[in-house]
């Protein structure tokens, strides 16, 4: 039985690091994905994209661990966005889990809890980052990614976490 569980204990890991490794891949090539297809990647929201990914494929814990690590790693191999900026979407991908975790349990509902968790984990970010950008300590547009992209991209995450959810409640 031990060995049984070691070999599923395995495979989780295997699974967690090769979803790790792809979505630092993803970030690594973002600059030359929006080049490629002449479009800024960074409108479909990828760290949050990515963050969905690690919540519903691998541990809360590994979730925790790509929200607040992928936008460092992004500015340290790409210098963007801004160090300042880093760190705020750090926070913002770490209050959007926090609060997707509270209110799941709550309303019993992940699409609903994902989607509110993250307007107002937006609206914490948006707050900061207009006092950051008024004492000059960012130097950055408040929206730099249209608002109907935003919303595209939180009913998508929201509706691929709850359809996978969903999915493995059955199986």
């Amino acid at each position: 039985m031990e060995k049984v569980l070691n070999a599923v204990n395995v495979r989780l890991n295997v699974k967690t690091y090769l979803i790790d490794f792809s979505l630092l891949l993803l970030i690594y090539f973002l600059p030359a994905i929006s080049h490629l297809f002449a479009f800024p990647v960074y409108y479909l929201d990828p760290m949050r994209i990515a963050m969905a990914v690690a919540l519903i494929h691998t541990s809360k814990k590994n979730a925790y661990l790509i929200a607040l690590t992928l936008p460092l790693f992004s500015f340290l191999i790409s210098s963007h966005p801004q160090l300042v900026k880093s760190f705020l979407l750090s926070a913002e991908l770490f209050i959007n889990l926090t609060l997707f975790f509270l209110l799941k349990d709550k309303l019993k509902n992940v699409f609903t809890s994902l989607l509110l968790s993250i307007f107002i984990s937006k609206a914490v970010y948006y707050s900061i980052k207009f006092i950051l950008i008024y004492y000059m300590m960012l130097n950055d547009k408040l929206f730099s990614t249209p608002i109907y992209y935003q919303l595209i991209s939180a009913i998508m995450v929201s509706s691929y976490v709850y359809v996978i959810n969903k999915n493995s409640a059955k199986n």
